[in-house]
């Protein structure tokens, strides 16, 4: 059986254009011999559509693009995600389509309901488990989450003959996640002596990421084909062998247990046996490095919500720091340097270092450099404001306003120009309220919003790696908001390399203050990290959106009140 792993980037709600696309991949498959295209879930429809899901022309648009579909399907089968609607409800499924029509539909049995997954909300859990004959070969078909319980559908399918379990998936990227997943992916194939083919969508959607890396594992647990991560691929291989079936006639699992009470549909393919034919050439993509994985994420975060989203230039504030040079890096590697602007504004408080470093940075990546001061801004404010503010001592105010001025010039250019305004905080910035609602915060996409200040650093060197990218005076001096003559960051805020660990066990682990401290970290820091995190919910709420790379990110990830006493 000749397999093909169609790995794909969908738009949410361009039916039309995922439906093209997907045409296209099959059209090629059949001139390649393949028997089996296996396309991600939702792949029609794209991930997650949310209450595009309430609307009846939605609905309507993709029953008729998978009959279209369907019907595309001589000489091959096709296997496809989309949601679908019966008479007893909306389900998150798959297509299972031969000979030019519709065999079966798969539903997703265990629909997920936590961090960034609301499918409750809108879908009837399936309670029926198909199998395919087709000559030597018993397939299975699963739906994402349907993988991920040790008891679910798959299991079924395997007690009942399965020797391919096929699983379509949408799965976001998160830090850590590859190899939690692929060991997930491995010990269910060992488990139930079958090949598990698993196919991921790839892109981005607002803030998340899908990461691709498709897989295929043997009957014995291991990897033999992996595709591509963070881009399109199509994963091709032969399944020559079908699995021995001496482990489950000697393993009790198999022997002393039941299917369930799950309803079981079988259904014969009504495909030819392939003919004599050149093996497949299998490939195996390395999983990349942690740095690698995380950088590649935020590039095509950023780089799809723009295209996605129709822009066609962004404009950074290059600052001369850490976070700005960073999110101009993303950016040129996104979309190219003749896509991205960078703009200076300097106050009386900015250093020839802060300027210098920025046009240092904006020459080494070739990108349109502009410089607008804002000293006589600040004047005009502060001749208005002066009176008012009754001759109190400069404090944030003073501070804030230099940030808020920056925002409204950045958004004036936007809105003159047409540039998407890219802001550069950090998770920790965010985390503790170390920015300013209406200045820095102001723009329509934040980078780095899910990256902690050290992981900032880490992927600064990281993409120094193959040249001096961004100035080495911008990865050795301390962080500053640089609002006031010789501020640093560790003047308001705990050291970041302990801040970071705290913000990560308090907001990713939901580790307590008591069990902070108890785990070595100094009290004082946790106390005021804790308290930061809590009373900022606030400005977090108004923040643009980000791209999602931890296991818990800000905004739909973690809903925490903004009226509440705290725990």
């Amino acid at each position: 059986m000749r397999i093909r792993l169609a790995q794909i980037n969908s738009v949410v709600g361009d039916v039309a254009n995922n439906l093209f696309r997907m045409l296209q991949v099959v059209d090629q498959a059949r001139h390649e011999a393949v028997d089996v295209v296996v396309f991600p879930e939702m792949s029609l429809s794209g991930y997650p559509p949310e209450d595009l899901l309430f609307r009846q022309t939605f609905l309507g648009a993709l029953a008729n693009a998978q009959e279209r579909l369907a019907s595309k399907t001589r000489d091959l089968m096709v296997i496809a995600g989309y949601p679908y609607a019966e008479a007893r409800g909306l389900f998150n499924g798959a297509a299972i389509m031969a000979d030019g029509r519709t065999l079966a539909r798969v539903a997703k049995q265990h629909l997920p309901n936590y961090g960034v997954f609301d499918e409750d909300r809108y879908f009837t859990p399936g309670d029926t488990t198909t199998l395919l004959h087709w000559g030597r070969w018993t397939l299975g078909v699963s739906v994402c989450e349907d993988l991920w319980y040790p008891d679910g559908p798959y299991l079924r399918q395997a007690r009942q003959g399965a020797n391919v379990l096929i699983n379509i998936s949408a799965s976001p990227f998160s830090r850590g996640k590859t190899l939690l997943r692929e060991a997930m992916l491995a010990t269910r194939a060992d488990d139930s002596a079958a090949y598990v083919v698993w196919t991921n969508l790839v892109g981005a959607q607002d803030e998340l990421v899908f990461d691709g890396q498709s897989t295929v594992f043997g009957p014995d647990g291991n990897v033999i084909a992996r595709a591509k991560a963070f881009e399109e691929d199509f994963l091709t291989l032969d399944l020559n062998r079908t699995p021995s079936q001496h482990r489950r006639w000697i393993d009790p699992r198999w022997r002393l247990s039941n299917a369930g009470d799950h309803q079981m549909t079988e259904v014969d393919v009504p495909l030819a046996q392939p003919a004599d034919r050149p093996p497949a050439m299998v490939r195996l993509e390395p999983i990349l490095d942690t740095d690698a994985l995380l950088y590649r994420a935020l590039v095509l975060g950023l780089k799809d919500y723009v295209e996605k989203n129709r822009f066609q230039d962004v404009v950074v504030g290059l600052s001369g720091g850490i976070d700005s040079a960073l999110t101009a890096v993303i950016a040129v590697d996104a979309l190219g340097a003749h896509r991205v602007h960078g703009v200076f504004m300097p106050s009386i408080i900015t250093s020839n270092m802060s300027r210098d470093d920025a046009s240092r940075l904006a020459q080494n990546l070739g990108i349109d450099w502009r410089e607008i001061p804002i000293a006589s801004v600040m004047d005009a404010f502060m001749a208005e404001l002066g009176s008012h503010f009754e001759a109190r001592p400069v404090d944030i105010a003073e501070e804030n306003l230099q940030a808020r001025i920056r925002g409204t010039l950045l958004m004036g250019l936007s809105n003159k120009l047409g540039w998407l305004v890219l802001t550069t905080g950090n998770k920790s910035e965010m985390a503790t309220g170390y920015s300013t609602l209406y200045g820095d915060m102001a723009g329509g996409f934040s980078v780095l919003k899910d990256v902690l200040k050290t992981e900032v650093f880490r992927l600064a060197r990281y993409v120094n790696g193959a040249g001096p990218r961004i100035p080495d005076n911008v990865l050795q001096k301390p962080p500053s908001a640089e609002l006031r003559v010789d501020q640093k960051d560790e003047d308001s805020l705990p050291p970041y390399d302990i801040l970071d660990q705290i913000l990560k066990g308090y907001i990713e682990d939901d580790v307590s203050a008591d069990d902070l401290v108890a785990m070595g970290l100094e009290p004082a820091f946790v106390e005021l990290a804790v308290r930061l995190v809590n009373q900022n919910e606030y400005k977090r709420r108004q923040a643009p959106i980000g791209i999602k790379v931890t296991p818990r990110a800000f905004g739909r990830d973690r809903r925490m009140p903004i009226t509440a006493r705290t725990f």
